[in-house]
């Protein structure tokens, strides 16, 4: 069982995008623009291009960059293990994250402790 239904959720993002797109047609022409500058020929091949996209799509929390990643990654020849490799290391990433700011919490408290004692 499903948590939601990504496949009716990627196409109702899609026929809402568009709906956008009506309206302010330039924002999503430069969107696509930026998304098929990504797709160019580079270092990465596109499989890893994906794995990547999901790592970044957990991070920022975008349900429909999910949708839109697993389905180009599956497309691509990704694995479910491979998307579990690529996830593992988003949540090591934000774990990491968690820890720095914390650090930087504990420090904005000692500077302000240190401002105005007590």
């Amino acid at each position: 069982m499903s948590m939601m239904d990504w496949n009716g959720y990627r196409k109702q993002l899609a026929s809402t995008i568009a709906e956008i797109a009506k309206s302010s047609p330039d924002v999503v022409k430069g969107y696509r623009m930026v998304g098929a500058a990504r797709t160019s020929t580079g270092a990465l091949d596109a499989k890893t291009r994906e794995l990547v996209a999901l790592a970044v799509a957990v991070t920022v929390r975008c349900d429909g960059c999910i949708a839109t990643h697993v389905e180009a990654a599956r497309k691509n020849g990704a694995t479910a293990d491979e998307i579990t490799d690529a996830l593992s290391v988003a949540i090591t990433v934000n774990a990491g994250a968690a820890l720095v700011y914390s650090a930087r919490t504990l420090d904005a408290f000692h500077a302000a402790q240190a401002q105005s004692p007590g």
